[in-house]
């Protein structure tokens, strides 16, 4: 009886699964659909599951489109460089944190955590006018100085993850003579890797989607990212969904491919994380 029952709660439990799994991926279905529809078709009641026929029109106008292959680059060029910076100075300040004992280090981590309590909205006016005056407006500074200077969420994550790290290994490499720079890069890093996959990945999703950071800072065309490129396809008056889609399909896929790549360490990271103290 009472293993009938615990299958019984296994079966239910894949159930709900499955239906939340398939709620999940139906935005991204419909996206799909709408990318490979005609744009006069995207507005049709009542929508149909599946269209026909299957056009590439839509893919074709994004890979056409002026500036594609230059906004891919800005966005990759924002994102990597963000990334890098993110992961090195979020992991530095980490460690300081975890290991090393000096005055008042629990008032001054718990001032950068405090930053994830102010809403990025509050700080947009008084964030453009410095940049303004000191003439970072319209390059890629603002999109990667802020969040590499202060970045309280990282600087968090990777600390809950070294405060676990048994400070043995610390006193051996002493020991051999590394200092701390010696002990932070060879040795809390590669142990380091799971919190340090899950930031990256964030990090990178986060600066490759950033459209409206790049609509606050960027006047040049030349410079824009593909998320403000994707947005001459919309009119004062009209809305080119398909050819929207289409765009936002090419925009996604990297992401998942990442995320394909990295999710055993980012998994890993999020629930390690979690339980350190």
């Amino acid at each position: 009886m009472k293993n009938k029952s615990e299958k019984a709660k296994r079966i239910l439990s894949s159930a709900i699964l499955m239906f939340a799994s398939l709620g999940m991926l139906f935005p991204f279905f419909w996206m799909v659909k709408t990318a490979l529809m005609p744009n006069k078709a995207t507005l049709t009641y009542p929508p149909k599951l599946i269209e026909w026929p299957i056009v590439f029109d839509n893919f074709i106008k994004v890979f056409t489109s002026t500036g594609l292959s230059r906004a891919v680059l800005n966005s990759l060029f924002i994102a990597v460089v963000s990334t890098a910076g993110v992961l090195f100075f979020t992991s530095l300040a980490a460690y300081a944190f975890a290991k090393i004992r000096f005055r008042r280090s629990g008032f001054y981590f718990g001032m950068i955590f405090a930053t994830m309590l102010i809403p990025s909205q509050i700080l947009l006016i008084p964030m453009y006018v410095l940049f303004a005056k000191i003439g970072w407006v319209d390059t890629y500074l603002p999109l990667i100085v802020p969040q590499v200077m202060i970045n309280g969420y990282g600087v968090f994550l990777i600390r809950q993850f070294m405060v676990g790290i048994p400070d043995s290994y610390i006193e051996a490499a002493k020991l051999d003579g590394l200092g701390h720079f010696g002990i932070y890069w060879r040795i809390m890093l590669p142990l380091s890797k799971p919190p340090l996959i899950t930031l990256g990945v964030f990090t990178f999703i986060g600066n490759w989607n950033n459209f409206f950071g790049a609509l606050i800072y960027l006047d040049s065309e030349e410079k824009f990212t593909l998320p403000l490129l994707m947005n001459i396809f919309r009119s004062q008056y009209t809305v080119e969904w398909g050819t929207l889609m289409a765009g936002a399909t090419i925009t996604v896929l990297p992401l998942i491919v990442i995320y394909l790549f990295a999710q055993k360490s980012f998994i890993e990271g999020i629930a390690m994380t979690g339980v350190k103290g």
